[in-house]
This record gives C-alpha cells, structure tokens and sequence, in this order.
C-alpha cells in the first residue's frame, strides 16, 4: 500500500512499539510523533487492541524464555546459599524454604498439565465418537 494508508499502518506499528518501551500513553505517544488523543483513540480500534495485544503477548513470551534461561542459575545460586556453611542460619533456611516452595509449585503444575492433556484427549475422543 502507498500513500496515507501505507504511512498510516507505520505509524500504528510505532504507536505499539512505543506503548511497549514507554510508561504512560503519553510518553508513548510523544514518542510516536502523535498526539495522545489520537492514541487513545487508536487504542479503542478493534485491530489496533488485537495488534497491541499480540505485541504485548509476544514481549512478554521473550520475558518467559529470559526466565527459563536464568532459572538453572538462580537454583544453583540458592543452593549455594543453602548449603555454605558460612552463611547466618536464617538465610540458609529462607533460601531452603525457597527451593521447597518452587518445587511444590512446579510438581503442581506438571500435575494440572497432566491432567488438562488428560482430560483434552478424553474431550476429543468423547466428541470423535459423537460426531459418527
């Protein structure tokens, strides 16, 4: 597309990056060269919302695997802690307490996930023998 409507869907994708690096809806509009008016406008939009919502997923998507990656050194880390012998006692068990905390939390949710693909496969096949 070429014209107003090419420049248009520009400044619409730079309205989004702005909303994602900035703090306030006026800093991102400043940023963007348009006036807040016109971006709480925009943010009204059906697909402009779509569009800011897919971008805000996929930030935060990047955010999550940051965090996976970081994961195996923060419990090296803990345990660490935990273990040192030099370390006062009452770290020690806040860093041990730490480390029962998030296991418990990962078992459950492994648990759910097992159970929700459990209970999508005997949806599916409930729905497969319906259909006939």
């Amino acid at each position: 597309m070429t014209g107003h409507g090419a420049k248009f869907g520009r400044k619409k994708e730079e309205a989004i990056l702005a909303l994602l690096t900035t703090r306030t809806v006026e800093e991102a509009a400043r940023a963007a060269h348009i006036s807040a008016k016109t971006l709480l406008r925009w943010m009204k939009e059906p697909e402009f919302d779509a569009a800011y919502q897919a971008a805000k997923r996929a930030a935060f998507g990047q955010s999550i695997a940051r965090l996976h990656h970081l994961s195996s050194a923060a419990v090296t880390t803990l345990g660490k802690v935990m273990l040192e012998p030099g370390t006062p006692p009452a770290t020690r068990v806040r860093a041990a307490d730490s480390i029962l905390d998030h296991t418990i939390k990962a078992i459950e949710i492994e648990s759910l996930e097992a159970r929700l693909t459990e209970l999508e496969r005997a949806a599916e096949a409930n729905t497969g023998r319906s259909g006939r």
